[in-house]
């Protein structure tokens, strides 16, 4: 069996004191069977050291929301694979659609990216979604195939299973709109379908595919028992313990 992942996204939002607090009064409320999933944060860049200590042995593992596609340079501002490996970061978040459309993010440098995280032993989280108008026309299965093909298919067997997929539906991301367990678990499979294809269905069974459409504490078990759904990357909902605790308790 495949072991959920409850992944919390903070984009730029908190500070360092919250983000003490946060893990503190999250790893006192976590009991032994919520310690089963894999529990990840991943605040901004500027906590994450602190983030790593405080979380330290408390069964919560921190992740960055992003990193640059080359090991060293003139980059001003970016922060390399390696420089979160040396402050005990142990995972990192690759491909969000933000990234894509506000920083111009694409399936080369993504692939990129990809592969120095592996090479700098960080667990990829790497997402992957279409938008409402691909959708729409009916271009969503294609959209997504494509996107995981051309940044992750010159991978090799060994290299994918260190891979977590997450699926998100941009048009239901902060829209208003929202996808049914139906349709999340429809492209679940097809990503799942995808990869047996590439990397036979053994190897597609160990992979582990997170929802990430805006899942909340009160929709969240309806999306987390579904067949091919693993876990969910949160957003909005993982700012407050109480919320994020929920959701962590719903699958």
């Amino acid at each position: 069996m495949r072991q959920k992942i409850i992944a919390g996204n903070w984009k730029m939002n908190q500070t360092l004191e919250i983000t003490h607090d946060f893990i503190t009064e999250l790893s006192e409320k976590i009991n032994q069977k919520e310690k089963s999933k894999q529990i990840i944060i991943a605040p901004p860049y500027p906590f994450l050291e602190r983030a790593v200590h405080w979380s330290k042995g408390k069964g919560i593992d921190i992740a960055a929301q992003n990193m640059h596609q080359c090991d060293k340079g003139a980059y001003t501002g970016e922060v390399s694979a390696d420089m979160l490996y040396s402050t005990g970061v142990n995972a990192v978040i690759l491909g969000h659609s933000e990234r894509r459309e506000h920083f111009g993010e694409n399936d080369e440098i993504l692939m990129q990216k990809v592969v120095q995280a592996l090479e700098n032993n960080l667990q990829v989280i790497f997402c992957t979604g279409e938008s409402f108008e691909q959708r729409k026309t009916g271009k969503h299965f294609e959209t997504v195939q494509t996107q995981i093909e051309k940044a992750l298919f010159a991978l090799q067997a060994h290299e994918i299973e260190k891979i977590v997929l997450a699926y998100e539906p941009i048009w239901a991301i902060g829209t208003g709109e929202s996808a049914t367990s139906g349709q999340a678990q429809e492209m679940h499979a097809y990503i799942r379908g995808n990869l047996s294809e590439r990397y036979g269905k053994a190897g597609a069974e160990k992979i582990r595919i997170l929802y990430g459409g805006s899942l909340k504490p009160d929709n969240a078990k309806e999306f987390l028992f579904q067949k091919d759904i693993d876990g969910g990357l949160i957003g909005g909902a993982s700012l407050k313990v109480v919320d994020f605790l929920k959701i962590i308790e719903s699958c």
